[in-house]
């Protein structure tokens, strides 16, 4: 069976957290004009884009024994870890080729999160929401506001 190391994330800023999933929501509700906003204020839209596919892939395909779950990894471990690790790669060669490409990886992260994170009676939006509450807590964690700061606020789609 493969060998695999996970190398630590560079933790996200608390600003592209917000983008990004901003970002996410406005495609995912199919609202236009929003989406054409966030992009345009973020160049590097999908590059964060593949930022946060990356923090919501790879622990839903690391092998979980590693991790304390399984007792002892199987083949379909693996196999699932290199898909995850392919899916990420895709995206982030995908997003190299430009701006206009946020679209094409907000979709793909958006269909990832609805294959694997959501039951018949969820909804992509309200999974969405609870991700990017994980995900700018992180960043705020890894990057707290200097004493004094006004709070940060999401801007809701």
């Amino acid at each position: 069976m493969p060998e695999t190391t996970t190398m630590p994330l560079t933790p996200m800023t608390p600003h592209a957290a917000i983008s990004a999933f901003n970002y996410l929501r406005a495609v995912q509700a199919d609202d236009v004009e929003a989406a054409r906003e966030f992009a345009g204020a973020e160049p590097q839209m999908p590059e964060l884009l593949v930022d946060v596919a990356t923090r919501i892939v790879v622990p839903v395909t690391a092998i979980r024994a590693m991790h304390g779950i399984d007792p002892e990894p199987v083949d379909d471990s693996f196999a699932l870890e290199a898909l995850g690790r392919v899916f990420v790669s895709s995206l982030r060669i995908w997003a190299q080729a430009g701006p206009d490409t946020a679209e094409g990886v907000a979709r793909a992260v958006i269909d990832f999160v609805a294959q694997f994170f959501t039951e018949d009676h969820e909804d992509v939006a309200d999974v969405l929401r609870q991700l990017e509450a994980v995900g700018v807590g992180q960043a705020l964690d890894a990057h707290p506001a200097p004493a004094g700061a006004h709070p940060v606020r999401h801007t809701a789609v």
